[in-house]
């Protein structure tokens, strides 16, 4: 797409002293896999994909298997988000009553497609399955806050809110 600033923002150095920290939490427990890589995720943000194999071998397991998990959940993400995450429902609900048109909105308000974030590192763009909103939608989620009903000019007008409140605070 041109213009597209599809780019994720550039990841931080990788504090492999807290990781380590996290794992022996759970004393170094296999088992605990799941648990580790989301403590990680809540310190960072993403499971970046150079951690995977520092994980891996102090928890002596293949990298394959913790690959293997974080690509499984929908919940662990392996790049950087933006500080504002737009969650779009694409459930039936949201679906027959215009997310795709609202999808579209974002993509042309942003220059950026699904799953992809703003070189700026602002917006990250999700489609997800359902928020569990049908009887609002079509439904977008921006950082825990629901905007039910929506258009494509509603839609332009939420992300221009958030667009204005980061000039403000450049100003």
């Amino acid at each position: 797409m041109a213009g597209c600033a599809c780019k994720s923002p550039e990841p931080k150095t990788i504090p492999y002293d807290e990781i380590a920290k996290i794992i022996q939490k759970y004393k170094g427990d296999s088992s605990a896999i799941i648990p580790i890589l989301q403590d990680t995720q809540d310190l960072l943000g993403y499971i970046p994909k150079e951690s995977i194999s520092f994980m891996a071998k102090q928890l002596e397991v293949p990298p394959a298997k913790i690959y293997g998990i974080v690509t499984f959940y929908a919940q662990f993400r392996l790049n950087p988000i933006g500080k504002y995450n737009i969650m779009v429902c694409e459930g039936t609900a949201c679906h027959v009553n215009g997310a795709k048109q609202i999808g579209n909105a974002i993509t042309d308000d942003l220059g950026i497609g699904g799953g992809e974030t703003t070189e700026d590192g602002l917006f990250t763009f999700e489609k997800v399955a359902c928020v569990g909103c049908c009887s609002l939608s079509p439904v977008v989620v921006i950082e825990g806050e629901t905007y039910p009903g929506l258009t494509p000019d509603k839609i332009r007008k939420v992300l221009k809110q958030y667009k204005d409140k980061e000039a403000q605070k450049q100003n």
